[in-house]
This record gives C-alpha cells, sequence and structure tokens, in this order.
C-alpha cells in the first residue's frame, strides 16, 4: 500500500479575499466554486489538478497554540520560483516570517519562504536546493517547525 497526499481543504472567514491571496501568490487557477450563501467554496489547483479547498466556514484566525495543521508546504522547482512568489507577497502585504528566503536548516541548500495566509495558517513555499545564501534561522533545529 502507498500513499500520497492529495488536496488539502482549508476552513477561511472570507471565501473572496483568501481565494485573491492563493490565486495571487501561487499562482492557482479556480477549477469549480460555489456561491450559494451557506455553501460557499472553491477548488483550486494547476492544469486541471485539484490542489487546495476553501471552504468558508469558520470565523477569526487560524490559532496556531492548538492541536492540528502545523503548516502546509509546497515545493517548487527551482529557488527563483520560490523568490516570485517572496515577492507577490510582499506586494500584497503578507505576514512573511525570517525576512525572505532561508534554508531548512544550517547547512542546507533546500529551502524557501515561510509566511502566513489571511486567516493566519502558516504556509511554505520551497525548493530542493539553492537557498543556502543567507543562515539558517534557527540554530541547531529545523527551520519550517519554528516560525
Amino acid at each position: 500500500m502507498s500513499f500520497k497526499t492529495g488536496h488539502v481543504g482549508l476552513n477561511v472567514s472570507d471565501l473572496d479575499r483568501s481565494k485573491e491571496f492563493y490565486l495571487k501568490v501561487f499562482g492557482f487557477e479556480v477549477l469549480g466554486e460555489s456561491d450559494q450563501a451557506e455553501r460557499r467554496y472553491a477548488f483550486l489547483g494547476l492544469g486541471g489538478e485539484l490542489l487546495v479547498t476553501l471552504w468558508q466556514q469558520s470565523e477569526g484566525r487560524f490559532a496556531t497554540g492548538l492541536p492540528g495543521l502545523h503548516h502546509l508546504a509546497f515545493q517548487v522547482p527551482d529557488i527563483e520560483t520560490v523568490r516570485r512568489a517572496e515577492t507577490v507577497i510582499r506586494e500584497i502585504g503578507g505576514t512573511l516570517h525570517h525576512d525572505g528566503v532561508v534554508p531548512h536548516r544550517e547547512g542546507a541548500s533546500s529551502g524557501g519562504v515561510f509566511f502566513e495566509d489571511p486567516d493566519g495558517i502558516r504556509l511554505e513555499i520551497y525548493a530542493p536546493s539553492g537557498a543556502d545564501e543567507r543562515p539558517a534561522p534557527t540554530e541547531g533545529g529545523p527551520t519550517c517547525g519554528f516560525f
């Protein structure tokens, strides 16, 4: 038996705001959506492949201090793609941790950007190499574990 992550479903407080964020930062396309008042959702993906579903059925901000999702990471082919995402996050005034592209740990070439969506859900976009221009922000531990 083998497992592969399919899509990830996220509860959001404002579907329109979240949809705009994910379309801009990730370059996703809308694969399907509903605008029924009590059943609002959007299916987002690339090339027809579903990656993220947004469900408007929450209030407030994501509570990182409670058990549940730590962060959601997306791998991209190269560090240039990560830097383009960083630029968009900065342009839209997103919450960016570690002030930009950083390695996953000291001495690692893999790494990326760590940020939050409009509801405070922690996200990461990373590449397998090219992130070793700056030191890791967390000494002795994985960067993705402490933001």
